[in-house]
């Protein structure tokens, strides 16, 4: 066992494959440490390119900022997957380290370098090297969790706003403590933190004697959000890389202590946030939220796609807001009727749950009282939740 790309152990290179790229001079056949190639011969025989001199290393990893990892809005130069650039007379050579299980993403990357990189004056040779590194795995094949005393990881994620996954991840998470199971809810969405709110609590966390965070407590629930470090009113203004330390910061360094389940609170999209919480602890699987319309089904489909992209297996779908009932039993269809039974059945994943949609649920929230926290006879989308946490349970084992 070594030490793994993003810091997580796995079993040293799990595959090393190489490419040939159109125009090579040698076929781009190099040494075997992933996937390498030439291109773009050096014109008239000479040693360098067009003016005589050598590229700057500099100029090329800004180059290569145009370069989105496949399925992610942010480049490989801030995920930074660029190791190391090497420019000599006539060579220029970019050494790129993946870790993913999926042959098509360091194709893709290794495609889109040469892109960028074949049109540039004094490029001479581009030659691109991409160690691809396998996911870690435990015996047995099982994913290992990363975080000390979790038994199992699970991301509530979106492919957009406003479709309740916020109240979905509170609720699951409270209808899993109810169930017995050890919880602990983190509020991945630093833009939009709500947990402090759904549960109640303005309590400012502390550390420990080793510096670890201690996750605030309610509703038997251990709890961490940007929500807790802000006053109400108060923006997050932070770009990217900072967001980033944010997040494996609330991942890695909370004192999350003996939990059968981690709820990751996502945000919605398919952003920085979320390629940054899969490099930093293993995920056991995601569960996708969506209302039964097109328009949120549309966008859920990212959100698997993406998941799909860095091995993260879709555990099964939630529909949420999937019916208003009147006071007189009618249930109202107000965005659509089985949208989301039908995707999980083309997905082949479990439809975990069909939550209706209700004024105490709303009330509970805004509260700080989730509506899991009645019982299944006292109402209905309290029941709907204790149903899904049973099914949950269920696939996941714990």
């Amino acid at each position: 066992m070594g030490q793994g790309f993003y810091g997580i152990r796995a079993e040293a290179v799990a595959s090393c494959v190489v490419l040939s790229h159109p125009g090579c001079a040698d076929g781009g056949v190099h040494k075997p440490v992933g996937i390498t190639g030439d291109h773009k011969p050096v014109a008239n025989g000479g040693d360098l390119g067009e003016s005589g001199a050598p590229m700057n290393p500099d100029f090329v990893r800004e180059a290569l900022r145009q370069v989105r990892y496949p399925g992610f809005s942010r480049d490989i130069v801030s995920f930074g997957l660029v190791k190391n650039i090497t420019c000599e007379p006539g060579l220029t050579v970019v050494q790129i380290e993946v870790q993913t299980a999926d042959p098509a993403v360091p194709e893709r990357i290794f495609q889109d370098c040469h892109a960028v990189l074949d049109p540039l004056p004094d490029i001479g040779h581009a030659r691109v090297e991409i160690e691809v590194k396998g996911a870690p795995a435990a015996a047995g094949g099982q994913v290992r969790a990363t975080i000390p005393g979790v038994k199992r990881i699970i991301a509530v994620a979106s492919g957009k706003g406003g479709v309740g996954k916020s109240t979905v991840a509170a609720n699951l998470a409270v209808a899993l403590a109810a169930s017995g199971a050890k919880v602990g809810l983190c509020d991945c969405d630093l833009y939009g933190p709500s947990v402090a709110q759904m549960f109640g609590t303005v309590e400012r966390p502390l550390a420990n004697e080793q510096d670890e965070i201690i996750p605030i407590e309610a509703h038997g629930v251990k709890l961490m959000s940007m929500g807790f470090l802000l006053d109400g009113s108060s923006p997050v203004i932070v770009r990217g890389p900072m967001a980033t330390r944010y997040t494996q910061q609330f991942l890695r360094q909370v004192a999350w202590g003996e939990l059968d389940y981690l709820i990751l609170d996502l945000p919605p999209g398919t952003g920085d946030i979320q390629l940054t919480i899969v490099q930093t602890v293993a995920v056991d699987g995601a569960v996708i939220v969506t209302t039964p319309q097109e328009v949120a089904l549309i966008d859920a489909r990212k959100a698997v796609s993406m998941f799909g992209k860095v091995n993260v297996p879709i555990l099964g779908l939630i529909e949420n807001m999937s019916w208003f009932e009147c006071d007189a039993g009618k249930r109202y269809h107000l965005f659509g009727n089985g949208g989301g039974a039908r995707e999980a059945e083309l997905l082949g994943v479990p439809l975990f749950g069909q939550i209706p949609i209700d004024v105490p649920t709303r009330e509970g929230g805004d509260a700080g009282k989730p509506v899991a926290l009645l019982s299944a006879e006292a109402n209905k989308v309290a029941a709907a939740f204790h149903r899904t946490a049973a099914a949950v349970r269920s696939k996941t084992g714990v």
